[in-house]
């Protein structure tokens, strides 16, 4: 478990178009996200003063509001401005990361027909000091005997709040006493963790899996890119537990976890149990691409300025 960085407790958190003060940082108890999970999100990393990914991240977001048939949805730019202004705000230049939500808005009563929202979308920037959620030199998982979404019931690619069949899962990881688990799709193949993507590497090739019952996150589509363009051999394929037990190297992607390396799954040790140099390679190219591709904050470093 995280330990909470205490310059998180004098945060300012925007909420539609007004900065509040943690404590202070509240929606409606009609709002869409409190009555049914109605919202759709990102999670943000900023880099020495660049976000990383975010015009991707912000296209998603319009994606996912498009599809669940948002209304009055703000503008990209109007997102972009809005966490600019919490990121200066709270003097917030690195190590920071931000969960964006977006939510259908507040209903005139209680109820699950979109048309009891007639207010627009809510907007809520979280900007937080906080590292990557694992350590790089690590995790340990189990396979989780709750099954991914299928697209014929909750297509994953919507970015969707809606996040208990993650949790189930995290909360088998809990029991377990390890940080993460792998979720399987409805045919026993491997999806993704609770909250991340995931590689193996075999033969100093890279695998992952089809992204038919996971999301294909941006930081997941970054490593198919540097792989291809360093000229790493890597495929999307189907990938059974047997293959993430007799891998050379594992690891997870995500912008809130980077590249970590999964080092025991089922209490099977993969490689050598601790981080591959494929995986370590992968770290570095990931952190100089995400910097070097970023989207530049419109001001300068306060503590330095």
């Amino acid at each position: 478990m995280q330990n909470i960085d205490p310059r998180n407790e004098n945060i300012l958190v925007y909420i539609d178009g007004h900065l509040m003060p943690r404590e202070e940082a509240k929606i409606s108890v009609f709002d869409s996200a409190v009555q049914g999970g109605d919202a759709v999100w990102e999670g943000l990393r900023v880099y020495k003063g660049k976000i990383a990914a975010l015009d991707g991240h912000l296209e998603r977001l319009q994606n996912s509001a498009k599809v669940l048939a948002f209304e009055s949805i703000p503008s990209n730019q109007e997102v972009k401005n809005a966490i600019f202004k919490t990121l200066e705000n709270n003097n917030m230049w690195d190590e920071t990361h931000i969960r964006l939500t977006l939510t259908r808005g507040k209903k005139i009563t209680s109820g699950m027909n979109p048309k009891l929202n007639q207010s627009g979308c809510t907007l809520i920037v979280l900007a937080e000091w906080k590292p990557p959620i694992y350590g790089n030199t690590g995790i340990s998982v189990i396979t989780s005997s709750i099954r991914r979404n299928t697209s014929q019931c909750l297509d994953s690619k919507i970015h969707h709040n809606n996040l208990l069949n993650n949790i189930l899962a995290m909360i088998e990881a809990n029991v377990a006493g390890v940080e993460s688990a792998v979720m399987l799709d409805v045919n026993g193949f491997i999806s993704e963790t609770n909250d991340t993507n995931i590689f193996l590497v075999k033969n100093n090739t890279l695998y992952t899996p089809y992204a038919d019952s996971c999301l294909p996150g941006l930081t997941r589509a970054m490593i198919l890119k540097i792989a291809c363009d360093k000229k790493i051999d890597n495929h999307e394929k189907n990938l059974s537990i047997t293959d993430l037990y007799t891998a050379d190297e594992v690891f997870t992607s995500g912008t809130m976890g980077e590249l970590t390396p999964i080092l025991v799954a089922d209490g099977r040790i993969i490689g050598d149990k601790k981080a591959g140099k494929m995986t370590k390679k992968m770290q570095t190219y990931h952190r100089e691409y995400a910097y070097e591709n970023g989207v530049e904050l419109p001001f300068n470093n306060p503590i330095t300025s």
